[in-house]
């Protein structure tokens, strides 16, 4: 008799948010003047989200809209560069991409702010509802349409993921194997040399975002999604943005990701042993670095990854045939 796919619950994905007006006067009067063109009159902080910065809708004098990412090295020495990224990816999109546009971007080298077009639009509800997914699922299987052969030339992900998809060997090479999942310990050299195909089988030339979660999308009024914060894009096979999205999905309710993936059009044709390479890599990545420290200002990070690796462990089990 087939068993029920294991249940898991994530952690909210949560930054330490900054109100605006937390940012310098000297950079507010600047991005007001030359990216915004009126001062801002009112800004509402977004929840969710990974980012340990400002995340806010601005309301301007002149009845406009925006929407603001400001972060600095202080808060997070990563958080910067990571914006640079968001902001040459963004502005690199072709018009119809559901994405939100590039307003303007602010740098002085310590402070980094992104302005963006206000999506007028609500995140899914956690934890998933069918309906809501089913309309993520469809606007995804248009984006990666839309985005093959990639529009620009973003790093491929075998060069771009080739440290981040190294998370079994290097588990393994820190010696430290506290809090690992017995099975995921006892086949820890199965599993590096299962994941050292990876890059091979997700070589390709789609776009990929490579961080859809539910706090990167936006359902709006007309039924569709808009992907928003965009600094991981790369390049590879199609089906690649399905696979890394789903443990979050499974995660946060959504369901079974084996029958998701398999019924997806981005998944026909897909090589059964390259999904399962690509997976175990995944796994590993998620598994060993949410055993790491967690970083500043991001207090949910960790936990978070610790149910996506959690999540992406059963479905290599499963697909393994265990």
């Amino acid at each position: 008799m087939e068993t029920s796919p294991p249940q898991f619950t994530a952690p909210p994905a949560t930054g330490v948010r900054l109100d605006w007006h937390a940012v310098p006067a000297a950079v507010r009067a600047r991005v007001e003047h030359d990216i915004l063109g009126s001062p801002v009159v009112g800004a509402r902080t977004q929840a969710g989200g990974f980012s340990p910065g400002v995340a806010a809708r601005l309301t301007l004098a002149d009845g406009t809209r925006a929407f603001v990412k400001a972060v600095s090295a202080d808060a997070n020495p990563h958080s910067p560069e990571l914006h640079r990224r968001e902001a040459r990816n963004t502005a690199a999109l072709p018009p119809g991409v559901p994405a939100p546009h590039l307003l303007g971007s602010y740098d002085d080298g310590t402070w980094v702010v992104l302005v963006l077009e206000d999506v007028e639009g609500v995140q899914p509800r956690i934890p998933w509802r069918r309906d809501e997914l089913d309309r993520v699922l469809a606007a995804l299987a248009g984006l990666s349409a839309a985005l093959t052969p990639a529009p620009y030339d973003a790093p491929r992900t075998e060069e771009a993921d080739a440290q981040t998809f190294r998370g079994w060997r290097q588990r393994l090479e820190s010696g430290e194997w506290d809090g690992l999942d017995p099975w995921a310990a006892a086949n820890l050299p199965r599993l590096i040399e299962l994941s050292s195909r990876w890059a091979e089988f997700a070589h390709g030339d789609t776009l990929c975002h490579a961080d859809l979660r539910a706090d990167n999308i936006l359902l709006t009024p007309d039924g569709g999604a808009v992907f928003v914060d965009w600094p991981h894009a790369v390049r590879a096979v199609a089906w690649f943005e399905l696979l890394v999205m789903l443990p979050s999905v499974a995660a946060q309710g959504g369901g079974d990701p084996e029958e998701i993936f398999a019924a997806h059009p981005s998944a026909a044709g897909a090589d059964p042993d390259g999904v399962t390479c690509v997976l175990a890599a995944l796994a590993g990545y998620f598994v060993h670095h949410s055993l790491l420290p967690a970083p500043p200002g991001l207090p949910t990070l960790r936990p978070f990854q610790g149910v996506q690796g959690a999540v992406a462990v059963a479905w290599l089990r499963r697909r393994l045939g265990e």
